[in-house]
């Protein structure tokens, strides 16, 4: 597959088949994803998927981007999940309005996969800011905590939005590496784990103003746009189709496409219809794991079963990307909440 420019979706398919899924378990106990697993995505041209092509990119659309999302997914979780961070930073610097030497300087590396990115948008959170940036001679100086930050050793750059002065949120471009003032703490997860996630803490970190992207009114709503929120969905879509295909054709599959077209359906919605079609996604992905593990029975729950491993991470998709509606959606449906 290297250096193939791969279409969608079959050939994701080939690469979430052939190179993810028999590697899953392997991968389940690591503390970090394997190289080769992302050389293999940037052999594949999938870091810079939804960039134009003109531009060096794949020119995959929204849809497109949730059906790799899906099919990464149902190989490896933890590899899906390090691969949508990077979405942020290579559709940023290919964005018009951002400063051309950045551009010029990143975007093309970026695309090939030879520079990878990963995200945090805390400053878009709604609620008291926990990351702060403020100007300070040469740039920007940030202060504060950013709890959930994926692919740490794993990625080269991070695209950064802290809460800024005057209510604004600043964007900038960070190295994904130890500097003065920065701590890394590991997140150990029951899932995923492989995702080196960590808890970042910025005690006066120094940005030099030439990896300034953005200054915009903060916006308590940015976070909650239907397309922000629709590409996450994929992951349990994923979860749950490798669930199907392990038990074979089902009313589940059914399920899943209707869940999948609902997802689709809720991008020219508003935040509550999305808000329930995820809370729907990950719900569907914890129904197709226990059916998994119940047609397995016992052997479902050693170490080395993918029933088990799939339970797991729909339990982790339950929580990931979570917002006040979805959880609300979700409780609702788990019978925890009235109707």
């Amino acid at each position: 597959m290297v250096g193939r420019v791969i279409a969608v979706p079959r050939d994701v398919r080939e690469l979430a088949d052939e190179v993810l899924f028999p590697a899953a378990m392997r991968v389940d106990g690591l503390d970090a994803l394997p190289a080769a697993h992302l050389d293999a995505l940037a052999a594949a041209g999938l870091y810079g998927a939804p960039v134009p092509r003109e531009a060096g990119g794949l020119g995959l659309d929204l849809g497109g981007i949730c059906t790799v999302a899906e099919e990464l997914a149902s190989g490896c979780l933890a590899t899906a999940f390090v691969w949508i961070q990077h979405r942020g930073l290579v559709t940023t610097l290919a964005a018009e309005g951002t400063p051309a030497a950045l551009r010029d300087q990143w975007l093309g590396p970026v695309c090939q996969g030879k520079v990878r990115g990963g995200i945090t948008t805390i400053g878009l959170i709604p609620g008291p800011p926990q990351l702060r940036a403020r100007p300070a001679p040469g740039g920007w100086q940030l202060s504060g905590e950013a709890p959930w930050v994926t692919g740490w050793g794993l990625v080269d750059l991070l695209l950064l939005t802290a809460r800024g002065p005057e209510e604004t949120a600043v964007t900038l471009i960070v190295d994904a590496a130890a500097q003065p003032g920065l701590t890394a703490s590991r997140q150990w997860l029951a899932a995923v784990n492989a995702s080196a996630t960590v808890r970042l803490r910025f005690d006066g970190v120094t940005v030099p103003g030439e990896r300034f992207v953005s200054r915009v009114a903060f916006d308590p709503a940015a976070s909650l746009r239907p397309d922000r929120l629709r590409v996450d969905g994929s992951l349990a879509l994923g979860v749950t189709g490798r669930c199907c295909r392990l038990l074979g054709p089902g009313p589940l599959d059914d399920e899943l496409a209707a869940c999948r077209q609902r997802l689709d359906a809720a991008l020219a919605a508003d935040t509550a219809t999305m808000a329930q079609a995820r809370a729907a996604a990950s719900e569907l992905a914890v129904r197709a794991a226990a059916a998994l593990a119940v047609r397995d029975g016992s052997k479902a729950v050693t170490a080395d079963a993918h029933a088990q491993r799939l339970a797991r991470e729909a339990l982790f998709l339950l929580v990931f990307g979570l917002r006040p509606a979805i959880k609300t959606a979700l409780l609702r449906r788990l019978g925890a909440a009235p109707g």
